[in-house]
């Protein structure tokens, strides 16, 4: 997984993970094992699945050629509320957009570590067991 700063500004975590190096054939499938991993989670609140390839496309946006198929899994884990500006940051979200030899996973850093780190373990988790 990298780490990186989208834009010059966003610091966000990505992970390319080839086909073939995931048991998880299509999109859908990667997107339901991580809510599967949230689900359970009591900490989590499930809210949503965005499909960004079908509303960008339903407003004549422009996509990269490439991408196959873009989806948002939106949730909060929200656990306190210390400042009315926290709002800002919340709810979290995990992308993946899949390309014709890879998936692409990516999520925004959280304040919260733990938050990051469980985000992180349920991304690499869509890797082939050893």
């Amino acid at each position: 997984m990298k780490n990186k700063l989208l834009a010059d500004k966003y610091p966000i975590h990505v992970l390319e993970l080839e086909k073939n190096e995931t048991p998880h054939a299509h999109l859908d499938e990667l997107l339901r094992a991580i809510e599967a991993r949230a689900e359970v989670d009591p900490g989590v609140a499930m809210i949503a699945i965005f499909d960004h390839f079908a509303h960008t496309t339903l407003l004549g946006g422009e996509i990269r050629p490439d991408i196959l198929a873009a989806k948002n899994l939106i949730f909060c884990f929200g656990t306190k509320l210390p400042d009315p500006a926290m709002l800002a940051v919340r709810p979290r979200s995990i992308g993946i957009a899949e390309l014709p030899d890879r998936f692409v996973i990516s999520f925004l850093e959280a304040p919260m570590p733990e938050a990051n780190r469980k985000m992180t373990e349920w991304v690499l988790g869509l890797r082939n067991a050893p």
